[in-house]
């Protein structure tokens, strides 16, 4: 302490030195930290009242608007999206039994087709009516139908035969405004798509039906056997499945998953094994078993693999050793999103195994279609189906007109 006076620091404890506030202080700190240790006369803690209850809604009543919600916009969009996402319990998921798919596809599988083909107005139609000088069809309208065409991947050969018979219209004045036009347009597409619109038939006199699925990788080859099994086994068939891609790191197993969600049995090797000697096997199998149809997966392999091609070729040697006729259908699975490196890959597998049959794939991503009229007009193979997603309902008979309408129309809701 400093001589002369009190030190500063303890002037402020001068009022504790009163008995009555020292003692309600110590009360009031009490109060304020330790209320939960009150206890009433009697010594026993105090009730802790139940916070209450809200009220219960009627099941028909409107839920309650959020209130000071920071996020509240975004809330309502997220559950307006999930309320009109294409949640589709039976035909969306691949793991329920293969009958109920074909019942309940919302929306239709060739409105999908169309909104995800055009991603809005039609890629070839979209503002044609801004370029029609007084609404007369001329060679700029035409010519803009060539860039659009050519670009989509249709090609210059297929394109100048759409367009030819048009330019002749054209000068003959027959087409006098837009909706001529698009008429004359259609079927000019569909006078090449419809011949190739053959859907696989399955003949009941083989047993059993064997189909031989090749492609590169990546194009879905696979995931199309999955599919495929999926929606034999929905018309009542006894599907096998082969594991021939024994080269390809976990194709195995990702065909036994289809295996098991189809309910359908898969024969497979090792890794490494001899693909054809795979195949061979599952067709005794599917034999023994009194199987419909047999259908082979192969290892992927680029058309420019001589090598791999002639693995090809084997297979289907040896499966002609078991059944002459067999294999009965050369599927080939084509990525939609590759444009004219698919048409080479089809002219080549063509010519080394025989095609008999396309599936296009991936028609969902950022292929606008065009590439299916290059590859119909150039080999006129059947085009059996067609896949724009990854589930079981996103895979279905290819239908000319459908297709052409679904290209040639703006996606339900798109500005016309």
């Amino acid at each position: 302490m400093r001589k002369g006076g009190s030190d500063p620091a303890l002037l402020f404890l001068r009022p504790l030195q009163s008995p009555f506030l020292t003692f309600a202080l110590a009360r009031h700190s009490m109060g304020l930290f330790n209320w939960r240790s009150k206890k009433t006369p009697d010594g026993t803690e105090p009730p802790v009242a139940a916070p209450a209850e809200a009220p219960a809604q009627k099941p028909d009543a409107a839920p309650a608007p959020v209130q000071d919600a920071v996020h509240a916009p975004e809330l309502d969009a997220s559950r307006a999206s999930a309320a009109s996402a294409d949640v589709v319990p039976a035909a969306g998921r691949d793991d329920v039994a293969p009958a109920a798919v074909e019942n309940d596809r919302k929306p239709g599988f060739f409105s999908r087709m169309r909104a995800k083909l055009n991603r809005g107005n039609s890629w070839l139609t979209y503002d044609l009516a801004n370029l029609l000088p007084g609404g007369r069809i001329d060679e700029d309208v035409l010519d803009e139908l060539e860039t659009r065409l050519i670009a989509a991947d249709v090609g210059i050969e297929t394109t100048e035969k759409i367009l030819g018979s048009l330019r002749k219209r054209v000068q003959r004045k027959e087409l006098a405004d837009l909706d001529a036009l698009l008429a004359a347009l259609r079927a000019a597409m569909l006078e090449i798509l419809a011949p190739v619109a053959r859907p696989l038939v399955v003949d009941r006199a083989a047993k059993p039906y064997v189909i031989l699925v090749v492609g590169v990788n990546g194009s879905g080859k696979t995931t199309t056997i999955g599919k495929l099994a999926h929606r034999l086994g929905g018309e009542g068939r006894k599907v096998v499945l082969a594991a021939g891609d024994t080269f390809r790191a976990a194709a195995i197993e990702q065909l036994q998953v289809w295996g098991e969600r189809n309910r359908v049995p898969v024969v497979a090797q090792g890794a490494g094994a001899d693909p054809a000697a795979v195949t061979y096997d599952a067709l005794q199998s599917a034999q023994a078993r009194g199987a419909d149809v047999l259908i082979a997966d192969t290892a992927g392999r680029l058309h420019t693999q001589g090598n791999l091609m002639e693995e090809l070729k084997k297979v289907r040697r040896v499966l002609g050793r078991l059944d002459p006729a067999a294999p009965h259908e050369v599927l080939l699975v084509l990525d939609g999103g590759q444009g004219q490196n698919a048409l080479q890959q089809a002219q080549q597998f063509h010519q080394a195994v025989g095609v008999t049959g396309l599936v296009m794939t991936k028609l969902d991503g950022t292929a606008k279609g065009g590439i299916v009229l290059a590859i119909a007009d150039t080999l006129r193979l059947p085009i059996r189906y067609i896949g724009i997603g990854e589930t079981a309902a996103d895979f279905d008979v290819f239908d000319a007109e459908a297709f052409v309408d679904a290209v040639l129309r703006p996606a339900a809701g798109a500005r016309a």
